[in-house]
């Protein structure tokens, strides 16, 4: 005779019943780390146990930068036009109109002013979630105006990209935007208002080749890809295989193209010492 018995029937619990895990709670590293979503925004979107960040956009970013969340955002109803009438596998338009509801956002790029440990700073940063975080003409005019608004009010300009380069939909327009943006901050530099550029995960083509890279501090992300092409199309025009690491901020700052890598946890923190030291 079995020492168990089951006095009463099964799970009794019907389907209509059952309740499941919201969806969103956990997050796992690409490492099979799982962490709770509350605790890895507390950590800065960083896992504690592999140190892996995962990918934010400007919401996040803001937060963490901004003292309390606070700031005011600058030319936050741009959106793009189609000069161009382009249709691939959808008519632009739609493409636009689309992703404005999917994401919340009116472009690839969101400008910020407020405070960060006091001081007042102008922080534009890209979202890849908008179209790969493609650079177009709102994204250059708002970076624009965004220096122009540092330039006026002679307060430091921080850059945060992650873009997957120049806006195929806007063409030559997308490309202008290098050439406007980088002249912008020659007018910066002039006026001996410090810029920082955070160079994320992931930053390539046009937006490498102009204001990511001009900073006067060049600052990334542990991990991040940075180049211009990417690394399957340098492999087959070369015909070699790359090193181990090719394009990885940690590649880039051995190679003189950055200045340090910082852990987002310390983001805040170096920020300040960097802006305190300018200051004085």
């Amino acid at each position: 005779m079995a020492w168990f018995k089951r006095k009463d029937a099964g799970i009794k619990t019907s389907t209509e019943e059952k309740k499941d895990a919201p969806d969103g709670l956990w997050y796992k590293t690409p490492k099979g780390n799982i962490i709770h979503t509350r605790e890895l925004k507390n950590n800065s979107y960083v896992c504690p146990d592999d140190d892996y960040h995962v990918k934010i956009g400007s919401k996040e970013y803001f937060e963490i930068l901004f003292d309390d969340n606070k700031f005011t955002e600058l030319n936050k109803d741009m959106s793009s036009a189609d000069p161009l009438n382009f249709v691939d596998s959808k008519p632009y338009t739609t493409r636009i109109k689309e992703t404005i509801e999917k994401t919340s956002l009116k472009d690839a790029a969101r400008t910020g002013v407020g405070k960060l440990s006091g001081m007042e700073i102008v922080i534009t940063c890209m979202d890849f979630n908008f179209i790969g975080g493609s650079m177009g003409a709102v994204v250059g005019e708002k970076i624009s105006r965004a220096i122009d608004y540092a330039l006026k009010h002679k307060i430091p300009f921080m850059m945060i990209s992650k873009s997957g380069g120049a806006r195929m939909m806007e063409a030559g327009f997308s490309l202008m935007q290098m050439a406007k943006t980088s002249a912008k901050l020659a007018l910066l530099d002039e006026a001996g208002i410090p810029y920082i550029s955070l160079i994320t995960d992931p930053t390539t083509g046009g937006v490498t080749a102009s204001y990511a890279m001009l900073g006067d501090f060049n600052i990334a992300e542990p991990g991040a890809l940075i180049g211009f092409a990417g690394p399957r199309v340098i492999r087959e025009t070369i015909g070699k295989d790359l090193p181990k690491g090719f394009q990885s901020s940690e590649f880039v700052l051995e190679h003189g193209f950055l200045d340090f890598i910082i852990d987002r946890r310390q983001l805040k923190s170096r920020i300040t010492t960097l802006l305190s030291l300018l200051k004085n």
